[in-house]
């Protein structure tokens, strides 16, 4: 397969991901408990009035007519409006994009180098303690929710022996530093999550090419041990890594709902934590779409950087 069928054949797959995904956000916006009217205007507001700004809405039409007008307004860029806030919801995505891309980042450079290094060594010293320990830490981390480690965090890095402030928002006009430095907490509980599976995944790649021929020939032929993890393990072992970070990118920036409840911080999760909540469909779909497009987007990119890298799984290669 060429590398533009390749392509082709992917981003194919991604629109039918996102067309179907926007229509299943739509049907479950549909069922979702609650009235648009009455939660603008409150629960005590006049009938007359909840019914008129209904109208007013557009939330009288059929279902199928406003889905058609939702999906058309998605191709043309136009997320429409948003109910409870009564402001265009593009703006509002990318501001909240852009400060859960930030908090991403800073989990992103801390826990990539820190499992897949761990990984490496764990592989290295397969069957040894060390390489139990490192295991088991990283399978204790993944199984705990992120509303535990963040409370945890807090308590002990925030209020106990304050490290590092409680408050995931930087103060205004504050520089680079100073906002890294106050999204160091709330990235904590993201890493703990990550780091099991991007630790495993490069253990287990790496071991597999430790027992290869290649890596035993290069051995016998006399090259150092640093030598050989350098030219052959790493060049080998890592293309199964680069697929789940690119896989764990997407979570960080879809999957952030939790850490940004928990530390109040102003990111594409709480926006649509607060979009369900009022029942705000543009809102909720626009912020669905995005997220999901972040974690098809990145997952290609995995893909793709994966069949570059490995010569076995390259574009037109055999396996």
């Amino acid at each position: 397969m060429t590398l533009g069928k390749f392509l082709l054949g992917r981003l194919g797959l991604a629109l039918l991901t996102l067309w179907l995904l926007s229509v299943l956000v739509f049907l479950a916006s549909q069922i979702l408990p609650g009235d648009v009217g009455s939660k603008i205007l409150g629960p005590t507001a006049d009938k007359g009035a909840i019914a008129a700004l209904n109208a007013e809405l557009g939330l009288d039409r059929p279902p199928l007519e406003r889905y058609i007008d939702f999906a058309t307004g998605l191709l043309r860029g136009d997320f429409g409006e948003s109910y409870s806030q009564r402001r265009a919801v593009g703006p509002l995505l990318l501001e909240s994009s852009l400060r859960s891309l930030k908090l991403a980042i800073v989990a992103f450079v801390i826990v990539v180098p820190l499992a897949v290094s761990a990984g490496v060594f764990a592989a290295m010293k397969q069957g040894r303690p060390i390489d139990r320990i490192i295991t088991t830490i990283g399978l204790s981390a993944m199984v705990v929710p992120e509303f535990v480690s963040g409370i945890i965090v807090i308590l002990i890095l925030g209020l106990w022996l304050n490290v590092f402030p409680i408050s995931a928002t930087a103060p205004a006009e504050s520089g680079l530093v100073t906002q890294i430095y106050h999204l160091i907490l709330p990235a904590i509980p993201l890493v703990f999550v990550m780091f099991g599976y991007i630790q495993r995944v490069t253990r287990a790649s790496t071991i597999e090419v430790l027992r290869s021929d290649y890596v035993r020939t290069a051995t016998l032929k006399g090259l150092n041990r640093f030598t050989v993890i350098r030219r052959h393990v790493l060049r080998n072992a890592l293309p199964s890594s680069v697929t789940v970070v690119a896989t764990q990118v997407g979570y960080m920036f879809g999957g952030l709902v939790v850490i940004e409840i928990l530390f109040n911080y102003k990111g594409i999760g709480l926006l649509l934590f607060r979009a369900t909540r009022d029942k705000d469909f543009p809102l909720l779909a626009s912020c669905v779409m995005v997220v999901g497009a972040v974690y098809l987007l990145f997952t290609l990119m995995g893909d793709l950087t994966h069949s570059l890298l490995n010569p076995r799984f390259r574009v037109g290669g055999k396996r």
